[in-house]
C-alpha cells in the first residue's frame, strides 16, 4: 500500500512479482508512461519521499484479488481508478477533455485524436476474436480483439494472450483464465 504522507490518500495493489512491481513504481519513465494511473501520477508530483510503502500481506498467487479486495473495502484507497480489482474497468470515467476529443474524432475534427483511415486491403494483421473463460467466477466473455481482452483483464502485455494460445496451453493463466479464438 502506497500512502501519501501529506493528505492521506492510498493506492492498494497487489503482485505476482514484487521486484519487477517495485522497479515499474521506481522508474520516472514508467510514472510518465502511465499518468492515466493516479498513483504514477502522485508519485511523480509529490515525490517517493511523501509516501510510506507497505506490504499489507504475503499470500498464495490464487487469493491476490481477494485479499486485494479485503484491502480495499478495509482503507478505500483514493489513488485505485477501478472499484473492484476482479473487473479492472469498473469505475472509470473519462475526462470532459477526452469526453470532447472522442466526440471531436468521431466527427471528423482531427484536433484531438487522429482519425484513423481504413487499412488498405491485406494490410496489417486483422483483429482475433478471443473467449475469455474466468474459471474463479464460472463466467465466458468474448472479445473483438486479443488487445481488448488483456486491457479489460488487466494483462500487462497482449502478447502473453497471444502466446497461450499460440502454445495452445491447457493450464489456465493465473490459474485463472483460459483463452480461445474464436
Amino acid at each position: 500500500m502506497w500512502k501519501n504522507k501529506s493528505n492521506g490518500k492510498r493506492y492498494i495493489g497487489s503482485s505476482e512479482n514484487l521486484r519487477a512491481r517495485f522497479l515499474n513504481y521506481l522508474n520516472t519513465n514508467y510514472l510518465l508512461r502511465n499518468t492515466f494511473m493516479y498513483i504514477c501520477r502522485a508519485l511523480f508530483k509529490d515525490g517517493y519521499s511523501n509516501f510510506s510503502l507497505t506490504i499489507l500481506e504475503y499470500c498464495e498467487v490464487s487469493e491476490l484479488l481477494i485479499r486485494e479486495k479485503h484491502y480495499w473495502d478495509l482503507f478505500k484507497p483514493e489513488y485505485n481508478i477501478a472499484q473492484d480489482p476482479t473487473a479492472p474497468m469498473s469505475g472509470r470515467k473519462h475526462s470532459d477533455k477526452s469526453k470532447t476529443k472522442i466526440s471531436d474524432a468521431l466527427v471528423g475534427n482531427t484536433n484531438g485524436f487522429k482519425k484513423s483511415q481504413p487499412r488498405p486491403e491485406g494490410a496489417g494483421s486483422p483483429s482475433q476474436a478471443i473467449e475469455v473463460t474466468d474459471k474463479k467466477n464460472n463466467t465466458t466473455t468474448s472479445y473483438d480483439s486479443i488487445s481488448e481482452a488483456a486491457r479489460a483483464l488487466n494483462i500487462p502485455n497482449h502478447s502473453i494472450i497471444l502466446n497461450y494460445i499460440l502454445r495452445n496451453q491447457q493450464k489456465p493463466y493465473k490459474g485463472r483464465y483460459t483463452f480461445k479464438k474464436l
